[in-house]
């Protein structure tokens, strides 16, 4: 079966649990070769959209999605708020008015969502940003669902393509953000946006496991 709207809703309030888990780790990585405050600013972030999740849970998905991206954007300081901001109000703007989700639908969601991101940050692969997971785990999903792989399947393979991004950005030598300051110091490092963004598509695979 598709996605549906409530189906939506269990996985943003996933990403919420997911995030505040592990705030701390987030903010370890971050500590590393940034400010030590990405993962207190997602779980801040996350949590206020949480308080205004039951005014939008009986809306479309698309204004879900775009709520939360404008909570983000209020609410999360630094370079984060704009990024995941932007990644949730472009995913919002693909699903305006829709109340279930197809693969194509979220395969054309999270490249829409993935877009924005990089024109706003201006980010390309091995630049050892979230694009780094992100666009893994996209040409991850639309391959599976090229092989009409069911959507549960194809869901757990983006995360996996995620995760794998994410651990390649370990040796890379960042060249955006407050990380690109350190040069060749930032490279042996994890990069915090690149985690949280597997986090929140794994949140989906999970919570969307028996998509048909």
């Amino acid at each position: 079966m598709p996605v549906m709207r409530d189906d939506v809703v269990a996985w943003l309030e996933r990403c919420a649990a997911v995030l505040e888990e592990n705030r701390d780790y987030l903010t370890q990585l971050d500590a590393a070769i940034g400010d030590a405050d990405h993962g207190a600013n997602m779980d801040r972030g996350f949590k206020a959209f949480m308080a205004k999740l039951p005014s939008v849970a009986d809306k479309d998905i698309g204004t879900i999605l775009k709520t939360l991206g404008m909570t983000l954007v209020a609410t999360v300081g630094g370079a984060g708020g704009p990024l995941y901001g932007t990644f949730f109000l472009q995913m919002g703007v693909k699903t305006a008015n829709k109340l279930m989700l197809t693969p194509e639908d979220w395969a054309e969601a999270l490249e829409a969502g993935i877009n924005g991101v990089i024109a706003r940050g201006q980010a390309r692969p091995g630049d050892k940003t979230m694009v780094d997971a992100l666009l893994p785990a996209l040409e991850a999903f639309k391959e599976s669902i090229r092989n009409s792989t069911p959507f549960g399947k194809a869901l757990q393979r983006m995360a996996e393509a995620a995760e794998q991004g994410m651990k390649a950005t370990i040796p890379m030598v960042a060249r955006k953000g407050r990380a690109s300051y350190l040069g060749e110091r930032s490279a042996g490092h994890q990069d915090p946006g690149a985690t949280s963004s597997y986090l929140i598509l794994k949140a989906a695979a999970d919570t969307w496991a028996n998509a048909t």
